[in-house]
């Protein structure tokens, strides 16, 4: 097995290094939200970063509003929502478009930062064959934790978008930092593709994850997941694919390698069009460039927080999913 081939899926029982823990729950409320929010937020102090897509206008399939203001209400009262602006022109290209956008999302009950309205700051990716640095909004200093609090769906280049391409992507400031990501000087906006997009995505998410090291822990929640990003807003492809539930880790290989696997783990219609678009963008090193990387693990334990944390397989997680027409 080529584990650098990005478009090619590789079995639990072909992966190396050790096992991580990834939280699960089936309730797709805010009270499963909070519940499970409680078992990675021992290591969340002082100030703290919830980093979120919060979208594109109207966009339908990011993470509930509700739910989220129940989160912060209830257990980070003092949180801040952090974005960086966007590197296409649309709603959240400029800080004052984004302000907007924030405002007709109903992203109003809570602080939002825009973390590159006042410049950059570049943070160190060690170990990185692509960069040395990643240059990032400079706000990103003035927190002491950060959650990275991700809806888990398709993306148009990267093939998935988890916690790594929340982070990866979503910390990167919308001029400098996201061009270094997605384009060659001197080529096409969008040049890079495939094995060495991801690997950058995965440096970039890199300098944040060492950054806030240990203070930073990770939820996906996997709903409404279309083959489009939440930056296609209302041009998003139909969502085919079931709901599964949320995940919660301290490890973001693991949490994204686990999110992958439940959506291969499903059956062929439920599951075509969302590994169709993985496989096609060679999304899946982004997984194995994390381990690379040292970021964390493959694999993992699948913990049941709705079944006294019992230990389930995939397929146990599936279960009671409710499958497409």
């Amino acid at each position: 097995m080529d584990f650098k081939d990005g478009s090619k899926y590789i079995p639990y029982d072909e992966r190396k290094g050790s096992e991580s823990i990834v939280y699960f729950t089936r309730d797709l409320s805010s009270n499963g939200l909070c519940k499970i929010y409680e078992r990675i937020n021992s290591n969340l102090t002082g100030k703290i970063a919830i980093k979120l897509h919060t979208g594109e206008q109207h966009g339908p399939n990011i993470i509930p509003r509700e739910w989220v203001k129940d989160l912060m209400s209830k257990d980070i009262p003092n949180g801040t929502i952090v974005e960086t602006n966007t590197y296409y022109e649309g709603d959240r290209y400029t800080t004052d478009k984004h302000l907007e956008t924030l405002k007709v999302n109903g992203w109003t009950f809570a602080s939002v930062d825009i973390m590159d309205k006042d410049g950059t700051v570049d943070l160190p990716v060690i170990g990185g064959k692509h960069f040395d640095h990643m240059t990032m909004g400079k706000d990103i200093l003035n927190y002491d934790s950060m959650l990275v609090l991700t809806h888990f769906k398709g993306h148009t280049q990267g093939g998935f978008g988890g916690s790594n391409k929340n982070i990866g992507i979503g910390c990167a400031d919308g001029r400098i930092g996201k061009a270094m990501i997605h384009t060659y000087p001197g080529k096409d906006q969008w040049s890079i593709r495939e094995e060495e997009f991801m690997e950058r995505i995965c440096e970039s998410s890199k300098a944040t994850v060492d950054h806030f090291k240990p203070h930073i822990s990770f939820i996906n929640v996997m709903r409404n997941m279309s083959v489009s990003c939440d930056c296609e807003g209302t041009h998003a492809a139909p969502v085919v694919t079931p709901d599964v539930g949320i995940l919660a880790s301290l490890d973001i290989c693991a949490i994204d390698s686990a999110s992958v696997d439940l959506i291969y783990a499903m059956n062929e219609k439920d599951h075509h069009d969302l590994v169709e678009r993985m496989e096609s963008r060679h999304g899946l090193r982004q997984l194995t460039y994390m381990q690379e990387l040292h970021m964390g693990n493959m694999k993992y334990k699948l913990i049941d927080i709705d079944n006294n944390d019992k230990e389930i397989t995939l397929e146990e997680a599936l279960k009671d999913i409710k499958h497409i027409n």
